[in-house]
């Protein structure tokens, strides 16, 4: 039994498939399923369970899996103290952002990640809350940027800063003579909102929860923009990022966009990883440079 092997193992854990799984670690099918073969020979029990068209893992294949897992996040993490032991902030880090901060973000801080670590080699993700905090603890990513407020039991924090919510609307909109917004001028409004899974919809929830405010039942949507436009078109009014009005953002036609006035409703930026990770003074490096261009953006 070697690394290797446990590392098809696990690549035929998430593909489900032998041929995706050796196009995974680069290999042929045929190898990828001898070295398997040759794993149970050794281990004495079955791990997968092959069938015409589907793959599955026995129950101790499953419960191997989950084990090999951990050995290999164990030894991804001896090299990476080794090499960071040379320069910490040089190498690759794994960072994942959510669908709502990410694309708004990341156009801001790149020149200055640039800058600040010119050694370090930033391989960007991009997942909903639930699977991202399930990637950072499987070991897949190092570095989650989120919104807080969520659960991360077991895992290291911090805030980044606070980014205000606006309202927008269509143009023609009579809330969009207003220079402001407050809570109470939403009621009876039709609210559109992201599907379920998006922390964004639960917060725009929280923010109108105290105001009778309809939300639409027949629509959601699965992204900022597809949102944007249905605003726009009319159907109703949404809560936006302050990230995602600006730059490009900022002169959607037919869009009006509204500040709230105080108390300005927020959502806490913050960067979550494991607390077993060797990365975290690299981690403090990208979170560093992160905080300072939020605080700049003002």
């Amino acid at each position: 039994m070697n690394l290797r092997d446990l590392r098809y193992l696990v690549a035929l854990a998430d593909t489900h498939h032998f041929g995706r799984a050796a196009e995974r670690c680069n290999v042929t099918q045929p190898t990828l399923s001898a070295q398997l073969k040759k794993l149970e020979d050794f281990l004495g029990v079955t791990l997968v369970e092959r069938q015409p068209r589907n793959v599955a893992l026995t129950d101790v294949g499953a419960r191997i899996v989950a084990r090999a897992r951990r050995v290999l996040q164990d030894s991804d993490d001896i090299v990476t103290i080794a090499r960071s032991s040379r320069d910490p902030l040089a190498g690759t880090l794994k960072v994942a952002f959510i669908p709502t901060l990410g694309p708004y973000l990341l156009p801001l801080v790149t020149a200055q990640l640039r800058k600040r670590l010119p050694k370090l080699q930033l391989m960007l993700y991009e997942y909903q809350t639930g699977p991202l905090l399930e990637h950072l603890r499987a070991g897949d990513i190092d570095l989650g940027i989120l919104a807080l407020g969520v659960d991360t039991e077991g895992l290291e924090t911090r805030a980044l800063a606070d980014e205000p919510f606006t309202l927008a609307m269509p143009s023609s909109h009579a809330l969009s003579k207003k220079t402001s917004i407050r809570a109470d001028d939403l009621a009876g409004e039709t609210l559109l909102l992201l599907e379920d899974g998006h922390c964004l919809r639960d917060q725009a929830l929280d923010v109108c929860s105290r105001v009778p405010v309809h939300e639409a039942e027949d629509f959601r949507a699965t992204s900022l923009e597809t949102l944007r436009q249905m605003v726009a078109a009319g159907h109703g009014i949404t809560l936006l990022p302050e990230l995602a009005t600006r730059g490009p953002f900022a002169n959607a036609r037919n869009l009006a966009i509204r500040p709230f006035a105080k108390p300005v409703p927020v959502r806490t930026l913050g960067g979550v990883w494991r607390r077993s990770s060797t990365r975290s003074t690299a981690i403090d490096s990208v979170c560093d440079t992160l905080s300072a261009v939020l605080a700049a953006r003002d």
